[in-house]
Parts: structure tokens; sequence; C-alpha cells
């Protein structure tokens, strides 16, 4: 039975750990998760963009309320815990909602610091912190001209930029002498400040803020303690903020500025856990997303059971883009007599590099404007590594130490694996590199989709890019798509636009109107092209069978030997004794060296020779029996079990339900092979969960499953949807099969075709859109009937007569 999950908090840290369980212990926890926020899981660091108008709600979410689902998460929206009672195991919500746990994971995150002078709770005084708040802020910004934002720090100067992109009047009122004062030195500061004030910003430097005067009706003015005023509509307070506390103190946990935790990310209570800024630990509380990421990793890997990793505390660097300008800064770099500091200026650029040493040894940096090193810097610093030897040329930065010590032509070519490059998500070098080379990414684009690495604030797109660049040599371009081949500089999908467009029917209409370099193509630009003609074109596109790979050819799968395999189609795994009797006649009569049961529930006939295979499919096909396609980048099995008919634990006919599906879809051509599978109840023995597209039986219906792979890359479908009859089943599946072959790649399988896309845009497409769904089935079928008419069209017309006795078939 499983253990129950309950996360107070649906916030970025508590949520990254309910991920990280997702991919290391998903059958581990009933999860249920409260948010006191009527949404998802967004991307705080994305409240920016959003007040400026640049992204919408739905763009920066980064768990929507489907994914709960999808992933069989109970989550309460809009409802905050109020009480913990630790003894009984139990939460309390506001509205009355009572949740059992057996562990408890607090990631209620922080408060926004409301400085508590006169006025402060005047309508019109608003902090910055979530939607709500950038909500009122863009309400106000619609009604009032004037706005004071009180804090220069990060999140200040994010409000006034996005409040002047909406047309507002923006005063940014700051106590210290100079901006972000815990991120820059003075000299950065002044350069940001300075920046600003030429976009419009205007600035109260080293002044502290006495009164706020109104009334019920609104803010009139921003009273400082000199006597000065500011005229306002709209009071911004972004001046820091404090540990959400209060809920474990009521609980007795243990807190001094924040909720204190262990190395695992326990609370005093080994059945508590708690990450975020929240959490206090070790005397130190983050702000910053990479740290607080570090530590739902750990803790994860605690509730999973695994016990080896620890959080010992982040090193932290900051690395941002305010209002256009790169900034970057890690460890001590304020001014230190025991410290060395290596500086480089140009005002007149806007450059400005502050490279911190003590004992040869980096312990701070700063960087404005050009921030390309910040991480080699950063990697330096965590290392401990010494500068003696490259001193001299150390603000040059990586790319000028040659192929000695720690240089290279890249700068983050020679950084460790575990070297952060993304500080948002989290995401280290390795990792993207990893990616880069199994899934053959070549955009930045791609990298943001597969690995989240500069999918939020983007600061560090650059790095992301000259890894690309790193990893992929000369194959790599920033911002373009690998060509197809070397015979065309066009991308695959760019070749496909080009078809569809210029309605080219022909490989010959292709070379000849998209100028390919040569005049008939190569080995892997001929099958593309032939699918993609085919695909588009099912009534007109002409279909060279020579195009086509080997084992299409031969309708068999050649083996080592140079002998075939031969897989006749049997519907859904169920054959009868006079279809065994035929199989087994075939494989006498031809010698067949070996039968064999496949794992999709077929028979395949091995060691056939050449000069056999019109002969066997001869026999086979008068026996009534269709190819298998076991060779093909087509529909090959659709796995059954016995299903409601004969098991005790069946809910649904799926053995019917996949004879109808392998039916329908038999004879349609792929970007790649496509598996199909259908089981009885959730038990799933048909191993629906890692097929291209899968069913489950449930009491209800049927629960569509798409994008699995069970190869060398094992990935569990995503669920589709959930349906009641078998007709839908059938509608969705041709559905999302037409979406798939009109716009994956070739040999693209389903399942980096959705992580390259998306699985919401396919929910778009095929759940969502009930016409569109329906035009896509249509479009299917109208394809399907040509390739089951004719399902020998394959073959080449120079062996039609070679190969005339299988046009008996189907």
């Amino acid at each position: 039975m499983k253990e129950k999950l309950v996360l107070v908090g649906n916030g970025m840290a508590g949520m990254k750990v309910i991920e990280e369980l997702q991919t290391i212990a998903p059958e581990r926890y009933d999860i249920t998760v409260f948010g006191a926020e009527p949404h998802g899981n967004y991307n705080r660091i994305m409240l920016s963009p959003l007040l400026a108008g640049e992204k919408t709600l739905d763009e920066i979410m980064l768990n929507g309320e489907d994914w709960y689902t999808e992933h069989g998460i109970t989550f309460h929206k809009g409802k905050e815990i109020i009480e913990i009672d630790r003894i009984g195991k139990r939460v309390f919500a506001a509205d009355g909602t009572v949740e059992d746990y057996d562990r408890l994971l607090l990631g209620t995150g922080s408060h926004p610091v409301m400085i508590p002078v006169p006025g402060h709770d005047l309508p019109g005084v608003v902090s910055y912190r979530d939607v709500k708040d950038v909500d009122s802020m863009l309400e106000a910004s619609r009604r009032h001209r004037k706005a004071v934002v009180i804090g220069g720090g990060l999140l200040g100067l994010e409000a006034a930029y996005g409040l002047m992109q909406q047309g507002m009047e923006v005063t940014v009122v700051h106590l210290m002498p100079w901006l972000m004062e815990r991120q820059l030195d003075e000299t950065a500061g002044r350069y940001l400040q300075q920046s600003l004030e030429e976009r419009g910003m205007r600035f109260r430097m080293e002044a502290q803020t006495s009164e706020i005067v109104g009334d019920e009706n609104g803010i009139e003015t921003v009273r400082f303690k000199d006597g000065s005023e500011e005229a306002a509509d709209l009071v911004v307070m972004a001046v820091g903020i404090k540990p959400n506390k209060e809920l474990a103190e009521k609980a007795g946990l243990y807190c001094e500025r924040g909720v204190v935790v262990s190395d695992t990310m326990q609370t005093f209570d080994p059945s508590v856990y708690a990450v975020g800024e929240c959490v206090q630990h070790r005397g130190t509380c983050y702000g910053l997303v990479a740290p607080l990421f570090e530590q739902a990793k750990v803790c994860a890997n605690h509730l999973a059971g695994y016990g080896f990793r620890l959080y010992e505390g982040s090193v932290t660097s900051t690395k941002l883009k305010v209002t256009g300008v790169d900034l970057f800064s890690a460890g001590e770099f304020q001014d230190d007599e025991r410290v060395e500091n290596i500086v480089y200026q140009d005002p007149h650029a806007g450059v400005y590099k502050k490279v911190c040493v003590k004992d040869d040894r980096i312990v701070g940096t700063v960087l404005y404007g050009d921030t390309g090193d910040g991480t080699w810097y950063f990697q330096l610093l965590k290392d401990g590594t010494s500068v003696a030897d490259f001193r001299d040329s150390l603000l040059f930065g990586q790319a000028h130490l040659g192929d000695a010590g720690h240089g290279g032509v890249n700068q983050v070519a020679n950084l460790a694996d575990d070297a952060q490059i993304c500080d948002c998500n989290g995401v280290c070098k390795g990792d993207i590199v990893q990616s880069i080379t199994k899934e053959g990414l070549f955009t930045l684009d791609d990298v943001k989709t597969h690995t989240k690495a500069a999918a939020s604030c983007g600061s560090c797109s650059g790095l992301v890019e000259q890894l690309l660049a790193a990893t992929m040599g000369g194959d790599y371009e920033a911002g373009k798509a690998k060509p197809m081949c070397g015979c065309t500089d066009m991308s695959h999908d760019q070749v496909r636009e080009a078809i569809r467009d210029g309605g080219l029917t022909s490989l010959r209409a292709v070379f000849d109107s998209l100028g390919w370099k040569t005049d008939d193509g190569c080995e892997k630009c001929r099958p593309a092209l032939n699918y993609y003609l085919i695909s588009t074109w099912p009534d007109d596109a002409e279909d060279d069978s020579q195009a086509r790979f080997v084992n299409e050819r031969m309708h068999a799968n050649i083996q080592k030997d140079g002998t075939f395999s031969v897989v006749p189609r049997i519907w859904g795994g169920v054959t009868t004794p006079q279809q065994l009797r035929s199989i087994a006649e075939v494989a006498e009569k031809y010698e067949v060296p070996t039968v064999k049961i496949t794992g999709g529930q077929r028979i395949d006939l091995l060691g056939v020779k050449k000069e056999q295979l019109p002969g066997v499919w001869g026999d086979l096909s008068d026996a009534g029996f269709v190819s298998g396609h076991a060779y093909g980048k087509a529909l090959r099995t659709v796995k059954t079990c016995v299903g409601s008919e004969w098991c005790r634990f069946g809910t649904q006919d799926s053995t019917t339900c996949g004879i109808e599906l392998e039916e329908m879809t038999w004879g349609t051509w792929t970007p790649h092979k496509f598996k199909m599978a259908v089981s009885g109840c959730p038990r799933n023995c048909a191993e629906a969960s890692i097929k291209d597209f899968g069913v489950v039986a449930i009491e209800s219906g049927w629960e569509l499953h798409v994008g699995g792979n069970g190869g060398v890359k094992v990935r569990a479908t995503d669920v589709l949807c959930r349906v009641e009859t078998m007709e839908e089943v059938k509608e969705y599946a041709a559905a999302f099969l037409q979406l798939y072959r009109e716009e994956a790649r070739y040999l693209e399988r389903t399942a980096p075709w959705i992580e390259r896309v998306g699985l919401s845009y396919v929910k778009d497409r095929v759940v969502e859109d009930a016409e569109g769904r329906q035009t896509l089935a249509e479009r299917f079928h109208a394809s399907q009937k040509h390739a089951q008419d004719d399902p020998w069209k394959f073959y080449s017309k120079n062996h039609q007569e070679k190969f005339e006795p299988l046009k008996k078939a189907g």
C-alpha cells in the first residue's frame, strides 16, 4: 500500500521535490498538494515578464492543473493549510478540508516584508510576490500614472521596469547608496543606475520612507524622513522577504529565522520535511532558485528511500538580466584590504569586470554588461583552483587561454560536468551535454524543451548556445535547425513545409524545386522525402519504392547472415488452429530454421532465403495472412491481454479493442515504427504504458496513453485523456496517429516528438479541439484506404511480376 505524502505549498521548491519523485519513485506515494493560490505551479522568476506584458500566465506555468491529474496527484488549489496535527498526522485547511499523511513536506515559501510606516495598509500599497500582486499592479496601471517602488533590489527594479512598460512614470526609492547592493559592488550598481535612468526610470537614493499619505480612496504621496515627498497613485513594496515559518511554529516544529532542517531536509520531526525559502539550514536562509532546487533533489532522494544525498549548503552565484542588462556576481566581492581586485572598465561600452583574488584563488567576482565568463569564474571559485599561471590574462576570459591549462576556444567547453549553467532550473553542464548528444538537439529551443535550461529568465542562453556549438562542432549554427543531410541546407521541417506549400508530389520535383546539391539525393534524404511526399499527398504523390529501405522493399527483415525474417500479422495476438496449422505448413515446406513467438504476440519465421520470399508470402497470403510490417516505419503490433472475456480482474474487452485498432491502423506508413497495446485493467499486463499509443481499461471506460518507448531509453507514456467507448478509442487513436504522421520528423519516434512539441500541444489538437480531432481522423482513414487497398505497393515496380502472388493478401 502506498504511503501518503502531503505537500503544503505549491511553489517552485516543493513542486521540484514532487517532480523528482515522479522520476525516481513514481509508485511510492499517494500525493496531495495544497496551494493557497488559485493556480497551478508557476515560475515566480517570470513575474516580471508577466507584469511587462511579455508573457501570459499560461506561458509561465510549470505545472498546469492537468499535470497533477495526469500524474495521479490530488491538487487542492486555493486552499491554505492553517493547522498541522503532528500526533494524528493530519493537516487542516481553512475551508475545513482535512488530509492524513505519512510524510509531510513544507514548502510554504516566504512573506514579502512590508515596512510598518504609517499608511502601509492603505489601498494602493501592494507587495510584489505573486500573480495576485501582478494583477493589482496591472489594474492600477490602467487607472493611474505615477508609481513609487520602495526597494532598489532585483524585485524592485523588475517591478519598476514592468510598470514602465505599462506606461507609468516610476520612481525607485532605495535606502542604500547604490542599487542591488547585495549582488553588485558600488561601481556596477552605479553603472546600472545610469543605464536605467537613460531608459526613463527615476531614483531617490539613500532615501528613508517615513509615511505613505492618503485615505480609503487611494494614495497621494510618499513622504521621506528629510521632509520631501514624491507624488504617487501606486506604491509597491519590494524591500525583501522573510521565511514563512508561522505554520511550522504553531505545530511545535523548531524554528529560528526559518524552519530549521538537517542535511537530509528533515525538521526535528522525522516525518516532516521542508524545502525552499521557509527553510533555515546551517544558519542560512536562501532566496535564490538554484539552492532551493539543490535542496529539492536531496529531499526527494530521502523521501524515495534512497538516502545517499546530503545537502551541505550552497555556494551561490547570481546571473541576472535586469531590464536588458546582463549581470553576474558570486562570492565575496566587496572591498577588503586582504583581497586583490583585478578590474576592467569600459564605460563607453558599458562593461565592467572585477575578479577578487586571495592567495591566488578567486574569492568573488562582479560582471556587468559582459557575463560570458561568469560560469567559468564561478567554477574556479567553487573548486578553489589556483589562477597563478594565468592571472595576467584572467580578465580576458577563458577564450584567451588557448589550449593550455583551463582554456579552450569555447568559454564553457572545459567546465566540469557539475558546473551549473541554468541557475533558475538547477541545470548543470553535464545534463545539457548529455541531452544534446543523446537526443540529437541542434537548437536552443530544443535544449529548453528537454532540459529547461534557458527556459526561464533566459540569462544563460548564451552559455547554452556555446555548449551547443562545442558539443555539435561544425553541425551547429545558433538558432538554426540541423539540415536533413549534405544534399541541402534545409531542415526536415523546412523541407516538409516546402512540399506542402509548393504542391510537390515526387522526388524529382523536390530535387528540382528546392535546389538539391545532388542529382538524386542520398540514403539519408531519399527515404525521408519519400515519406513526406506520401504522407502529405496520399492521393497524388509518387511512391518511389527504391527510396525505401531494403526491408520495406523485400517485405521482410534482413538478418545478419543475409537471410530474412517473415512475420505475418496476427490480429491482437489472437489466432486459430487453422492459422497455426498454415504457418506450420509454410515453415515445414520451406524448411524455416527457426519459428519464434515474438514479444508482440506474433510468430516469426527466421532464416528465410531471399529467393524463397515470394513463395512464402504467396502461401501465407493464400491462408489469409497479411504482413505484420515487422520491418517497416509503420504500425508494428497491437499487444493485448485477455481482458474481461477471461480474466477475473478485467474491466473491459481489451482483446476486441486491440483487434479493432489493429484492423483500423495496419498498413499505415509513419515517421518511425509505431506500437500499440491494450490492457484490460490497470494491472497493465499488455504493457500499454511504454507504447506509442497505449489503452488501459478502467471501470468507466478507457484511459489513453501516448509517447511511450520501451527501447534503449525507456519512457513511460503521458496520459492523453479518458474516454467511455471503444469507438472513441479508435477516433482518438486515428487522430493522434495522423497528427504524428503529418508533423513528426522522419525517424522521430512519438516519445521525442512529444517531448519536442509538448504534451499540451498534442492535447490541444487531439483532445480539446473536437472538430479538429474528427478532421484528423478523417484524413487518417482516407489515407488508410490507399494503404490497405493495395498493401503490396511498397514493392519495387521492377519486381511486380516476381512478387505477383503477394497481391492476393488483404
